[in-house]
């Protein structure tokens, strides 16, 4: 079984990630998709905790889109995978990452070990993602998703409009926008 990992704060998780995790899936790229909120072990101070994070992804499970709840407390992502490949010895795992991520790849903690998986990099901000790979000498067992729409949506704006309720039902759906002013997040 191919298993895609997507990591992230997912602050909130909003239609773009879901638009690429299900587009990856019904594309056939992965058999299963895991999806891992990053726990709160970074100095943001914007970030709320993950058992929201947790709950609003929640909404989004199926049974080849599972929410992981066991690795939040890893802070690097070769972390995650090494206890992913622990999990899953008879599975390939591939890593899912946004093309901005790519930028600043080379700085992530023990980026070469990452790149012995599987890469699947989606297109945003119309990033040249092959000019970044050809930094790394990656060019084998990358695929590319360019050609999905919508997806360049910022967790940051979203929290940054919060109060604007017409504007986030363009961006996050109603039952994650209900989930956070029911619980007062992002205030």
């Amino acid at each position: 079984m191919k298993i895609g990992v997507f990591v992230g704060s997912f602050n909130p998780v909003h239609k773009g990630h879901i638009k690429i995790a299900n587009y990856i899936l019904n594309e056939g790229y992965v058999d299963k998709l895991l999806m891992i909120p990053t726990g709160n072990y970074w100095d943001k101070d914007s970030i709320i905790d993950v058992k929201y994070r947790i709950d609003m992804l929640k909404n989004y499970e199926t049974d080849k889109l599972i929410i992981e709840t066991e690795l939040n407390n890893l802070p690097y992502t070769y972390e995650v995978m090494r206890e992913l490949k622990k999990r899953y010895k008879d599975d390939e795992l591939c890593l899912i990452i946004g093309a901005d991520n790519i930028i600043s790849f080379d700085k992530w903690k023990n980026y070469k070990e990452l790149l012995e998986y599987e890469l699947i990099i989606y297109k945003r901000n119309n990033l040249n993602i092959r000019h970044y790979l050809n930094k790394f000498n990656k060019k084998d067992k990358v695929i590319v998703i360019d050609n999905v729409e919508n997806i360049d949506i910022s967790s940051t704006r979203i929290r940054e409009t919060i109060n604007d309720y017409y504007n986030l039902k363009d961006l996050i759906d109603e039952k994650v926008i209900d989930y956070i002013i029911k619980n007062n997040l992002y205030k």
